[in-house]
C-alpha cells in the first residue's frame, strides 16, 4: 500500500514538474554607451519563436518548459549574439550588442540623420512603433503621436489626402526624404502621401527633426525634417499577409515577402497593397494601389541596392471644406461635383469629380566601406509623375476656357457647362553622395545632391461642353511648363573636446534655379525666372552630464525659396525666406524610462505665411509678412510604470506670432499689431498608455489634445478651429508557433467618445470653412507572418 502511494506521488510530482512553465526576460543595449535598443529581435531557435524588444529594449519569452535553448539577439548594424540558456526557472538574460564592422543599409541615410552627438531636437520612430499603428491609414496619421504634430484628413478617416503640421508649420515647410532622396514636390514643396499609399508597410525606421535640423537634401526645412528609411536587409526569408476592414467600407490588403540573404550576398523584397475607402465625407472615396520592390548585393565592404516603389491613387475630391452653417446640418457634406438648378439648389452631383495620379520612384544606392573609419555612399534616383483631376464646370465663360463666344442666330452665348481635366506631368531625377568618417573623438560627413525637375507640364483639356464650339475634343485651354534645378553641398563636423563636451558644426550651400511660363487656367500669361543662392550654417554643443543624460544647444540658419503657387496666386512677387533657429534641451535615459525637455525659438524674416485662403485646386495661398516667430517648450518621455503598464507622453506649449501684422478688421479699420500665426495651436499634448498583462496581448489608450487654431492671421475667434481632445483604443493579440508562424489580430477604435471636431480649415472673406473628422469609427486587422 505504502509502495503504491509512493509510486503515485512520484508520478504526480513528475507531472507537476513537467507542467512547470518559465520565462526568459531581459534587456538589449548597446555595448558602447549602454543605450537601449528598442526594436531588437530576440529568437529561440529551437522553437522558432521570436519577440521584438519594446521601447526600453526589454523583451520576454513566456510559457517555456524547462530545458536548454539557443537564444539569439540581433539588431540592424550590430553583431548578432547567440547564447545557450538552460531554463530551470524564470531567467534574466541581458544582451550588450557591439556595433557591426560590416556595412549595413543605414549607411544610405547616415549623412542626413542626427545622432546623440548632434545638438538638435529629434525623435526616432522604430519599425515596431510604425507597425503597431499601421491599420492602412496614411503615414501622417501614424505619426500623430509624436511631439508637436497635428494631423488632418480631407476625407475625415485618415485614408486619401492627409497631411501633418509640426510646430504649426504646414507640409510645404517640412522636408521629407526617403533613403536620403527628397520626396517633396519641387514646385509646390508639399508632400502628397496619397501618391505613396501604404508606404508605412515598407518603413524600417523614421526620424523627425524639429526645427531646422541638420543639413539634408531637397528644400530647406522650415518646421521639421522627416527622414524615412525603407526596409533594410532581412537575414531570413519571410512572408507576410495583412487584411484590414472597418468603418466607411474601408479595406486594406497587403502582401510582403523576402528571400532573406541568399548565398550570403543577395536579398530581394517585394510588397503590393490595395486600400479602398468610402471616406467619412460624402463621396470622398479612395482607391489606392501601391508596390515596393528591392534587390540588393551585400558584400563585406560593398552594398549595391536597387529600389522601386510607387502608387496609383483615385480619389473623389474633398478639398473644398464646408461652411459652419452647412456643417451644423450635415457634417459630411461635400461641395465637390455639385450641379445647381436655376434656383441655385443642388440638383445632382457629377459622378467623376476625381483626382487620378500615378507616381513611380526608382532609386539605386551604392555604399562602400573604404577602411575601418571611412565609408562612402552614392545614390541615383528618378521619379515619374503623371495624372489629372477632373471637374464639372457649370456656367463657365468661354473666355476662361480660351474659346470665342458662340453666336446662334441673333443671340450671343458667353458661357457653357463643361467638363475639364487638369493635368500635371513631370520628371524628377538626380543624385546624392556622402563621405563619412567615424572616429572615437571626431566624426566628419561631407555630402550633397543635384536634382532636376524637368519637362513639368501643367495643362488643361476640355473633354465635354454642353454648347458646341469649333474646338476639338480634348482642346487644350491652358498650358505651361516648368524646370527647376537644385544643388547643395554640406560638411558636418563633430569633435569631442573633452570626455564630456562635444562641438558640432554644419555648413551648407544651396543653389536653386527656377523657370516657368505659359498660360494659366484663367487665361493670364505668366513668366518666372528666379535664381537663389543660400548659405545655411549650423553649430552647437553637447555636454554629457553622465552615462545616461546630456545637455545640448544649437543655432541654425536656413533659407527657402517661394513655391509655384506663391508666384501665381499672390498679389506681389514673393521673396525668399530666412529662419534663425535656437534649440536647447536636456535628455536622459534610464533602464525603464526616457525623458527629454527642450526650448526652441524660430525667428523668421519674410516668412511666407498662409493667408487662410485656398486656390481653385485646394492649395493654401501664402504671402510674405515681414517678421514673425515661433517659440515654445517641448517635453516628452516614456516610462514603465510596472511590468504590465507603460506610458509614452509629450506636450508642447508655444507662442506663434506675426509681428506688426497689417490687416483690415471686421469694422473696416486698418490695423497693425502682433497676431497669432494661422494654424498654430498654443498647446499640443499626446499620450499612449499601454497595458500588457501577458506578452501576447496589449491594450492601449491613445489620447490627443490640440488647442485653438486660427484660420487666418487676424486673431478673429469666429474664424478658428475649436480645441479638441480625442481618444483612441488599440488592441492587439499574437499567436506564435514554429509551424504556425505568427498570427496577429488587431482592433483600432478611433474617437471612442464620438467627439465632433475639425482638424483643418481656411478662412475666405471672414467666413470659416472646415474639414470635419469622423466620429467613432474602427478598423480591424489580421496579419499572418511566416
Amino acid at each position: 500500500m505504502f509502495k503504491s502511494f509512493l509510486t503515485t506521488a512520484a508520478l504526480l510530482w513528475s507531472a507537476v514538474a513537467y507542467s512547470q512553465l518559465y520565462s526568459i526576460y531581459g534587456q538589449v543595449k548597446r555595448a558602447d554607451n549602454h543605450q537601449s535598443l528598442p526594436g531588437a529581435t530576440l529568437e529561440i531557435k529551437e522553437l522558432g519563436r521570436h519577440v521584438v524588444a519594446d521601447e526600453f529594449g526589454n523583451y520576454q519569452f513566456a510559457k517555456l518548459a524547462s530545458g536548454e535553448y539557443t537564444l539569439s539577439a540581433r539588431f540592424l548594424g550590430f553583431t548578432t549574439i547567440d547564447l545557450k540558456v538552460n531554463v530551470q526557472g524564470d531567467q534574466n538574460q541581458n544582451f550588450d550588442l557591439e556595433e557591426s564592422p560590416v556595412l549595413t543599409d543605414e549607411v544610405v541615410i547616415y549623412a542626413t540623420r542626427a545622432n546623440d552627438k548632434v545638438p538638435t531636437t529629434f525623435t526616432n520612430v522604430s519599425k515596431q512603433t510604425v507597425q503597431k499603428q499601421n491599420y492602412g491609414q496614411d503615414l501622417p496619421m501614424i505619426l500623430n503621436w509624436t511631439p508637436s504634430v497635428v494631423t488632418t484628413s480631407d476625407a475625415g478617416a485618415g485614408i486619401g489626402y492627409t497631411g501633418l503640421r509640426i510646430r504649426g508649420s504646414d507640409a510645404t515647410r517640412i522636408n521629407v526624404t526617403i533613403n536620403g532622396i527628397a520626396l517633396n514636390d519641387s514646385e509646390s514643396q508639399g508632400v502628397f502621401w496619397v501618391n505613396t499609399p501604404d508606404l508605412a508597410s515598407s518603413v524600417q525606421s523614421l526620424q523627425i527633426q524639429r526645427g531646422v535640423g541638420t543639413s539634408t537634401n531637397g528644400a530647406g526645412a522650415f518646421g521639421a525634417t522627416v527622414s524615412v528609411q525603407t526596409d533594410a536587409l532581412a537575414a531570413k526569408p519571410y512572408a507576410e499577409a495583412t487584411a484590414s476592414a472597418g468603418s466607411f467600407r474601408s479595406q486594406r490588403y497587403t502582401f510582403k515577402a523576402g528571400t532573406g540573404l541568399l548565398n550570403n550576398r543577395w536579398a530581394f523584397d517585394a510588397r503590393i497593397s490595395n486600400i479602398k475607402s468610402d471616406g467619412y465625407i460624402e463621396r470622398a472615396t479612395s482607391d489606392l494601389n501601391s508596390y515596393y520592390v528591392s534587390g540588393g548585393y551585400y558584400g563585406d565592404k560593398t552594398i549595391v541596392k536597387a529600389i522601386t516603389f510607387g502608387g496609383h491613387e483615385q480619389t473623389y475630391q474633398a478639398w473644398n471644406g464646408v461652411d459652419s452653417e452647412t456643417m451644423a446640418i450635415d457634417r459630411r457634406f461635400n461641395y465637390s461635383g455639385a450641379i445647381y438648378d436655376d434656383e441655385g439648389n443642388i440638383s445632382r452631383y457629377y459622378d467623376n469629380e476625381i483626382d487620378d495620379y500615378r507616381q513611380d520612384h526608382y532609386q539605386l544606392h551604392i555604399a562602400q566601406q573604404l577602411n575601418n573609419n571611412w565609408s562612402a555612399n552614392v545614390s541615383l534616383h528618378y521619379t515619374y509623375g503623371r495624372g489629372f483631376f477632373e471637374q464639372y464646370k457649370q456656367d463657365e465663360s468661354f473666355a476662361d476656357l480660351g474659346l470665342p463666344d458662340v453666336t446662334i442666330g441673333n443671340e450671343t452665348i458667353t458661357s457653357t457647362d463643361a467638363i475639364v481635366r487638369r493635368w500635371l506631368d513631370n520628371h524628377y531625377y538626380g543624385g546624392t553622395f556622402s563621405l563619412n568618417q567615424d572616429l572615437d573623438d571626431m566624426d566628419i560627413t561631407i555630402g550633397g545632391a543635384y536634382s532636376r525637375y524637368d519637362r513639368a507640364r501643367h495643362f488643361g483639356e476640355i473633354i465635354w461642353a454642353e454648347i458646341a464650339t469649333d474646338a476639338d475634343i480634348r482642346h487644350v485651354y491652358y498650358d505651361g511648363s516648368s524646370e527647376k534645378s537644385d544643388f547643395n553641398i554640406y560638411a558636418k563636423w563633430t569633435y569631442k573636446v573633452t570626455p564630456k563636451l562635444s562641438t558640432f558644426l554644419d555648413l551648407q550651400y544651396r543653389g536653386v534655379d527656377y523657370t516657368a511660363g505659359g498660360i494659366e487656367d484663367d487665361q493670364s500669361e505668366y513668366s518666372i525666372d528666379d535664381h537663389f543662392s543660400f548659405f545655411n550654417p549650423k553649430g552647437g554643443l553637447t555636454y554629457t552630464l553622465n552615462e545616461s543624460s546630456a545637455l545640448y544647444a544649437s543655432y541654425a540658419i536656413a533659407h527657402r525659396e517661394p513655391n509655384r503657387s506663391d508666384y501665381l496666386d499672390g498679389d506681389e512677387k514673393p521673396e525668399s525666406e530666412r529662419l534663425g533657429n535656437l534649440e536647447a534641451g536636456w535628455k536622459k535615459q534610464g533602464t525603464n524610462y526616457a525623458l527629454q525637455a527642450n526650448y526652441y525659438l524660430m525667428n523668421y524674416h519674410n516668412q511666407l505665411v498662409l493667408t487662410g485662403q485656398i486656390n481653385d485646386v485646394g492649395s493654401p495661398i501664402r504671402a510674405n509678412i515681414g517678421r514673425s516667430y515661433r517659440t515654445g517648450i517641448e517635453v516628452s518621455g516614456m516610462g514603465r510604470i510596472s511590468k504590465q503598464v507603460t506610458i509614452n507622453a509629450n506636450a508642447t506649449w508655444s507662442v506663434n506670432k506675426n509681428q506688426d501684422y497689417a490687416f483690415t478688421d471686421v469694422n473696416g479699420n486698418n490695423v497693425v499689431r502682433n497676431t497669432t500665426i494661422i494654424m498654430s495651436p498654443s498647446w499640443i499634448v499626446g499620450s499612449q498608455l499601454a497595458w500588457s498583462p501577458i506578452p501576447a496581448f496589449e491594450a492601449s489608450l491613445l489620447s490627443k489634445y490640440v488647442g485653438k487654431q486660427y484660420l487666418d492671421n487676424t486673431d478673429n475667434s469666429k474664424v478658428a478651429l475649436d480645441p479638441y481632445f480625442i481618444n483612441d483604443i488599440r488592441l492587439s493579440y499574437r499567436l506564435s508557433g514554429k509551424a504556425l508562424g505568427q498570427l496577429e489580430f488587431g482592433l483600432l477604435i478611433n474617437n471612442v467618445f464620438d467627439v465632433e471636431y475639425a482638424s483643418n480649415g481656411y478662412g475666405y472673406d471672414g467666413v470659416p470653412y472646415f474639414y470635419p473628422q469622423a466620429g467613432i469609427n474602427f478598423l480591424g486587422m489580421v496579419t499572418l507572418r511566416l
